[in-house]
């Protein structure tokens, strides 16, 4: 090969190397700020929230208890008990075989960003998501996305896997979560703007109860999509589909938008309710930490509120 050969094949694998580092600076940029931000948003949920260790069925110890009239001899720990003037009963932890799947919309609607919102539905949902993952790692839990070809793992590179998979190129533009095979015990969480037919996404949720799963819905949206707060003439345009509508008073559409949005929460609400799942709602403009700290309690079981 004469010098000009290797000249072109070099400078074609520099630019070849040069626009996958970009490529990947690209696909990295976001991650940083919106990690940091899930980081602030669990540790400040943190303090306020117990871990989900209990006792139960394991082979981990947890902890010594005094022992109490419904123990059977046998569960004492006579080792144990031989140093004090009690007998004490060794527990183990509580160990099911669980998981916690998470799914966050990533159709072109949750891009919209009203002017009083601090951030898109994306990158809120994308937080949450974040941000219980870090929670649920921290309590030994083990976390995957849902439709990811890698199975539940912990620890903090699951957090960083996540949060690539959120936020690069093979996030699913899909506004329904999709169909997989989960263990019976695994718990799903379902994060976006939900705004797809109220009977698609009932009928996706009824394919995960009936093996077992318990799911658990977020509705992420923005302050513009809860209050309309149109008014005049105003131009309407379609994200997920090429539609257009001008309103000439669009503040007269307003009873009507809170009607037809409260129905389509119904509907969702009512599914979830009658498969034993639960359902929140999350504003943009309100603090992250409220529906984080909802959704974990529900997860704990302990699910009592909607958050708004």
């Amino acid at each position: 090969m004469d010098r000009s050969s290797g000249t072109m094949q070099t400078a074609r694998e520099g630019g070849r190397w040069s626009a996958l580092r970009h490529e990947a600076e690209r696909v990295a940029a976001p991650l940083p700020p919106l990690l940091v931000e899930a980081e602030r948003v669990a540790s400040t949920v943190a303090p306020g929230v117990h871990g989900r260790r209990r006792a139960g069925i394991g082979e981990t110890f947890w902890q010594y208890r005094r022992f109490r009239a419904e123990d059977s001899k046998g569960s004492v720990d006579w080792r144990q008990s031989a140093r004090s003037d009690h007998l004490y009963v060794r527990e183990n932890e509580w160990e099911a075989a669980q998981s916690v799947w998470l799914w966050r919309d990533g159709s072109a609607s949750m891009d919209y960003r009203s002017p009083p919102a601090p951030c898109s539905k994306r990158d809120r949902a994308t937080v949450l998501a974040l941000a219980l993952a870090s929670l649920l790692v921290r309590g030994g839990e083990r976390v995957a996305l849902l439709g990811a070809d890698r199975g539940p793992v912990t620890g903090r590179a699951a957090i960083r896997r996540l949060a690539t998979r959120l936020t690069g190129p093979e996030d699913s533009p899909d506004n329904l979560p999709p169909e997989q095979k989960l263990p019976g015990h695994a718990r799903l969480v379902l994060i976006g703007d939900l705004l797809a037919p109220p009977e698609e996404m009932a009928a996706r949720m009824s394919i995960y109860s009936s093996a077992g799963v318990r799911g658990h819905l977020v509705q992420v949206l923005d302050p513009a999509e809860e209050d309309l707060p149109f008014r005049g003439r105003t131009l309407f345009e379609g994200i997920e589909e090429k539609i257009n509508f001008l309103a000439g008073r669009a503040e007269n559409l307003r009873a009507d938008y809170r009607e037809r949005l409260e129905a389509h929460r119904a509907a969702l609400r009512d599914s979830a309710r009658r498969l034993g799942w639960t359902f929140h709602i999350h504003r943009t403009d309100r603090p992250p930490q409220t529906a984080l700290l909802a959704l974990y309690l529900a997860l704990s079981g302990e699910d009592g509120y909607a958050a708004r």
